[in-house]
């Protein structure tokens, strides 16, 4: 059986992991969107960025363990300001989404965001895999929840590549924007989520069963 020590590190390397992976994505994702005018895509890749900052909250929360009361102090502030800027990048989506399809704007065909979406579909199931077996271990909600967002991106993943399919097989230029209106819900329950502190909500990593 591992030691608790042991699984935090693991933890640890795993949320590295999965925001050295977002940072690939986002950068991939947003290049590739502003190259072929699509909305899910940029939507996408600003996910990946603020998805990045979840993670660094999760790493300073498994890091933490001396100064409880200030240690929840921050963490409070930081969930709120990513769940503020969830909503922020909601209201961009739609708001490029609605006049997208308002303007009959046409997007590129993508072959590199096709390729993001398939790489993220595969890796992202994984690392969520992974962070449910050290949550379960460790009793962490924290991790447990981010496990959890993690796999809400390989759903955010699943929308992104239908909506790039139907525009580059069929010329169907409207999926995109409607590709990037399906991730709205996702990304507000994700805001929500982080205000309520239930991204990071939880268990003392540092004290023993």
């Amino acid at each position: 059986m591992n030691s608790r020590a042991g699984l935090v590190r693991r933890g640890l390397y795993l949320e590295s992991l999965t925001i050295a992976w977002n940072f690939l994505e986002a950068v991939a994702a947003i290049v590739s969107g502003l190259m072929a005018g699509s909305v899910a895509l940029m939507g996408f890749g600003l996910d990946s960025m603020i998805e990045m900052g979840a993670g660094t909250v999760l790493i300073w929360r498994l890091r933490s363990d001396s100064d409880n009361g200030r240690r929840e102090r921050v963490e409070r502030i930081s969930l709120r300001m990513v769940g503020v800027s969830f909503f922020a990048l909601a209201a961009f989506v739609t708001w490029e989404s609605v006049s997208s399809l308002r303007s009959h704007e046409v997007p590129s065909r993508s072959r590199l965001g096709i390729l993001v979406a398939v790489a993220s579909l595969v890796v992202m199931p994984l690392l969520a895999r992974a962070k449910r077996r050290v949550a379960a271990e460790l009793n962490s909600r924290a991790l447990h929840a981010d496990s959890r967002q993690t796999s809400l991106c390989a759903y955010l993943s699943a929308i992104l590549l239908g909506g790039l399919t139907l525009n580059a097989v069929f010329g169907w230029w409207w999926a995109d924007p409607i590709a990037g209106l399906g991730m709205v819900p996702l990304i507000l329950k994700e805001g929500a989520d982080a205000i309520q502190g239930k991204t990071c909500a939880c268990a003392e990593i540092g004290s023993h069963e």
